[in-house]
């Protein structure tokens, strides 16, 4: 199987372990099913499914390219784990693991930026409720008040 014959979301996959080895990444950690947003971060947005999951599953057993991979399945969960010499590493626990394709992972990422918009949100209703406060810390910011100088 070549790289041209997989779907979108394998190729996101196996983009990551394209770098392991320099990255020392020997685990991607992904979620079937997971599916982000398009955004200005990302406007090729990801998403993983049962189909790229079945091409995944018969690239890293009938690829061309030498590279060996163990692949293993909890529910929604999957494991790709790059092989040396043909083996999974004594020492696995000492290698980051790529988790960025995953709900979680989304879901803490999506309540991060609300939080963020709402604090921005309350900061632009205090500067409207008091005005003068507001001037009174631009003004601080721009003459460069309250900073020590040497």
């Amino acid at each position: 199987m070549e790289w041209n014959d997989l779907t979108e979301g394998a190729k996101s996959v196996l983009e990551q372990t394209r770098n392991l080895k320099n990255d020392h990444i020997q685990i991607v950690e992904f979620e079937v099913g997971y599916e982000e947003e398009a955004s200005e971060d990302h406007p090729y947005p990801v998403s993983i499914q049962e189909e790229d999951y079945e091409n995944l599953k018969k690239f890293t057993k009938e690829n061309e390219y030498n590279d060996h991979y163990h692949m293993a399945r909890n529910k929604n969960m999957v494991k790709i784990i790059l092989l040396e010499n043909k083996k999974i590493p004594d020492n696995l626990s000492e290698f980051p693991v790529f988790r960025q394709y995953r709900m979680d992972r989304l879901r803490e990422e999506r309540e991060r930026l609300a939080a963020e918009r709402e604090a921005e949100a309350q900061a632009e209703r205090e500067a409207e409720e008091n005005p003068e406060q507001e001037a009174e810390a631009q003004a601080v910011e721009e003459n460069g008040e309250g900073t020590e100088q040497s």
